[in-house]
């Protein structure tokens, strides 16, 4: 499982009073805790803190000098990502590009030149699909274009777009089945993720929620998610989930892993 850490993000208001003191200790101590409960990756967020590329480069540099994990550039600015690959090390994530034209061929070009991976969130000039179809047709588009510029599938992370389920209930089933069409398209498959707090947004029992949707799409072929990866009971029902999957192999002490 892909953990992606979600917590160095402007959107949180420590962080967003880091970034404007440009105090680098919260982004060092939150890098530090994903890091050690065993991200993958750490996503980096500016939001609307700032439209300049030197202020998401800071945070990149800052996260970096605490840990070795590498950097998932959350920005769907080009000219932030331009400079942002810059100032990653190798092994970098980009989140995120749609399948809109316009983000396609400036964003994926990017990725491809960085060596990077990246995003896809099957969206498209029209939004958000509301069918399980038409959310694999804009990820089929997102993973030729990735291809063509010479991309190995696995390379490409596709983004089923999770809902609240509070307001959009009936959207979970269509989720569902879109992970699970992700992983016909190629062998090796793209990764399927997700930013899993989405499913909770506005309910009481968040972590409940996060958890059984997230076994849930695992079954269904998911290999990672932007999430807690504080949240001992969500990353140990992930473990499980991928063991019943075959994913992994059995061991008593697989929670320690």
């Amino acid at each position: 499982m892909i953990f992606i850490g979600e917590r160095i993000n402007t959107g949180f208001k420590d962080i967003k009073q880091a970034v404007t003191d440009k105090d680098p200790a919260p982004l060092k101590a939150w890098a530090t805790r994903q890091a050690d409960a065993g991200a993958s990756f750490l996503d980096v967020n500016l939001g609307a803190v700032s439209a300049d590329p030197a202020d998401m480069c800071w945070m990149i540099e800052t996260v970096q000098q605490a840990v070795e994990t590498p950097i998932c550039i959350d920005t769907n600015k080009p000219k932030i990502l331009a400079e942002a690959v810059k100032a990653c090390r190798p092994g970098m994530l980009i989140n995120s590009t749609t399948a809109a034209d316009e983000k396609l061929d400036v964003m994926m070009p990017i990725a491809a030149e960085h060596g990077a991976s990246i995003i896809g969130l099957v969206m498209d000039e029209a939004g958000t699909p509301k069918s399980a179809d038409k959310r694999v047709e804009n990820a089929g588009k997102i993973l030729a274009k990735a291809m063509e510029l010479g991309m190995e599938p696995d390379r490409v992370f596709l983004d089923p777009i999770v809902m609240p389920l509070k307001y959009m209930q009936e959207q979970a089933t269509h989720i569902l089945e879109a992970t699970s069409q992700f992983g016909l398209f190629s062998d090796p498959p793209p990764h399927v993720v997700c930013g899993l707090s989405n499913i909770s947004n506005g309910t009481t029992h968040k972590r409940l929620i996060n958890r059984i949707f997230l076994t849930m799409a695992i079954a269904r072929g998911m290999d990672a998610a932007i999430c807690d990866v504080l949240d001992k009971a969500l990353v140990n029902a992930a473990r499980a989930a991928e063991l019943v999957a075959n994913r992994e192999i059995y061991a008593d002490a697989f929670v320690r892993k």
